[in-house]
């Protein structure tokens, strides 16, 4: 069989012009699936090239499935073409840009100084020969260091730096801890909404349960134990502790949104009641810092500690180096504390205008659930459509929606405002009011 080859491209180079002959060729069929292809000195000469630019086509038309080689006996063209090739599913690709954003999670542009973040970067990327080793698989040691003096300060958790365990989230770190407690079968989380936590612990086989103190393994997050931000009280954590030490049970710590604590004074640890025995402390930076800046931690008692350490060279840091050093820096210098300071005025001030913003557009027909803590709150409403219906509707209006529960004739929204400018609390208010009345009232009659 002749061939010619066409030199449409000449910027191409000339590897790639066989190549591309080729697999024109394959998925055309004019070279059937099976059919031995030309040998390498026998395609150099009919193309007039080399042997060594015949020989890197075929390796790439390899590479992509095109052919496959065979020992001793050549090149020979595959069945991709007859493979149906997978189409693209476009999604939500006719619904409109968000305008009002209830249900995101992220943090306020103003929230945070980039400035200040960017030259503790610059700063880390300029430490050449540490950045030239894979991190440490429990987390750079000055950082563990530093984080040990953090929380001993801030939550009363005492602990050394090699009790402590970094990731780059509290799933990545559970994905570490899981292994350490074959011996226990049974866990609680406080909602089934902690899916992250709960998924990793029944790919892990084990039995989930909700608000079952008599679990293996209670995983609690004092500061969070309500989207709306409801806090366990001091007593309600003493009697935690002391029925866990009873039946042997230990005790997952998730001290998410401690730091947004503003109507109450911050309750201790578990961890720190405890005395560290039987509980795991586990804390996160998404949320003070940015969530884009992906560091965890979490403390191990000594128990757990010590099985760590026989297993800790099997696995693989997931945290950024570089951010765990410039991590490092920024508390050492004091800047962690006055984020938390400021996040805590500004998202306080935030909650209490969305909270104003929901009194006034929806008054006496609505019930508003507001915790000590958190940037959220729980709005109930009257509505005939389910919450999927909710949803739909107020996102081809360009508001995004979470709904934390649904009753007959009732729906329950969880409200955030962390991301959402102060601006936009009132037309989104005015909007959601809309699509509810909407929903209320009787379609027309054809």
């Amino acid at each position: 069989m002749s061939l010619s080859l066409h030199q449409t491209d000449k910027k191409e180079s000339l590897y790639m012009q066989v190549y591309h002959h080729y697999r024109e060729l394959i998925m055309e069929r004019r070279l059937p699936a099976r059919s031995r292809m030309p040998s390498l000195r026998k395609c150099a000469e009919e193309l007039n090239l080399s042997r060594t630019t015949i020989e890197s086509a075929y390796l790439q038309l390899a590479a992509d499935g095109y052919i496959i080689a065979r020992a001793q006996s050549g090149y020979y063209v595959t069945d991709i073409a007859s493979l149906e090739p997978v189409q693209p599913k476009p999604r939500n690709a006719a619904l409109p840009e968000v305008r009002y954003d209830f249900a995101s999670v992220g943090v306020d542009r103003e929230s945070f100084r980039f400035d200040l973040w960017q030259r503790y970067i610059k700063s880390a990327l300029r430490q050449n020969d540490r950045l030239l080793s894979y991190g440490e698989p429990q987390g750079e040691e000055d950082l563990r260091q530093v984080l040990a003096d953090y929380v001993r300060q801030h939550r009363n958790v005492v602990c050394s730096a090699e009790d402590i365990v970094i990731g780059a989230s509290v799933q990545s770190l559970l994905q570490l801890l899981c292994p350490l407690l074959r011996e226990r079968q049974t866990v609680s989380f406080p909602t089934p909404s902690f899916v992250q936590g709960s998924t990793v612990f029944s790919d892990y086989g084990f039995e989930i349960h909700y608000r079952n103190k008599d679990c293996d393994i209670i995983y609690v997050s004092p500061a969070h134990m309500t989207k709306w931000g409801e806090i366990m009280p001091v007593s309600r954590r003493m009697e935690l502790i002391h029925y866990a030490g009873t039946k042997g049970s230990l005790i997952i710590e998730d001290d998410f949104e401690n730091e947004f604590v503003y109507l109450q004074k911050p309750t201790p640890s578990l961890f720190g009641l405890a005395g560290g025995h039987n509980v795991v402390y586990l804390g996160s930076f998404s949320r003070l810092l940015l969530p884009s800046i992906r560091i965890s931690f979490m403390v191990l008692p000594p128990s757990l500690a010590d099985e760590y350490h026989r297993r800790s060279d099997y696995y693989s840091q997931t945290a950024s180096k570089a951010e765990q050093i410039a991590l490092c820096q920024f508390i050492r210098d004091g800047h962690l504390g006055a984020q938390t300071r400021r996040l805590k005025r500004l998202y306080s001030q935030k909650l209490k205008l969305l909270l104003h913003e929901v009194r006034e557009v929806f008054g006496s027909s609505s019930q508003i659930q507001i915790g000590a803590a958190g940037t959220s709150l729980a709005l109930t409403l009257s509505c005939p459509a389910d919450g999927a219906e909710l949803k739909k509707q107020a996102r081809t209006r360009g508001l995004r929606l979470q709904i934390l529960k649904e009753e007959p004739g009732f729906v329950t929204l969880l409200l955030s405002c962390s991301s959402m400018p102060e601006e936009d609390f009132a037309p989104a208010c005015h909007l959601l009011s809309q699509i509810m009345s909407e929903l209320s009232s009787p379609a027309p009659k054809a």
